[in-house]
């Protein structure tokens, strides 16, 4: 779902759902009533920044994500992405250049 078309409720239920949860297991694990979870999740009512948090915490996902500013669950910005992966990628070629040396040490 594109994340202009997803909203703070949505969020909610979706990554509820993807855990496999129950509106009462997930309500229970944020200390909050399953009541107030359905409020949430509908619409209804809206939370406060300690239960965004909270539920960002326990969900592990960025609040942009949570709020449904962002396609990114992880909230980062396509160039701290790219960055990611190519520290990912340095650290195999420095691998891969260590155990050559030791090779050739042999």
């Amino acid at each position: 779902m594109d994340a202009d078309k997803r909203g703070f409720p949505q969020t909610m239920g979706a990554l509820r759902r993807a855990k496999g949860l129950s509106q009462r297991q997930a309500a229970a694990a944020l200390g909050i009533s399953q009541a107030l979870l359905s409020h949430y999740e509908n619409g209804a009512r809206e939370p406060g920044l300690a239960f965004v948090c909270r539920a960002c915490k326990y969900y592990g996902v960025s609040s942009d994500y949570m709020l449904g500013l962002s396609d990114d669950p992880t909230g980062l910005s396509a160039p701290a992405a790219a960055l990611r992966a190519l520290t990912a990628e340095l650290g195999e070629l420095t691998e891969k250049a260590q155990n050559t040396l030791k090779e050739l040490e042999k």
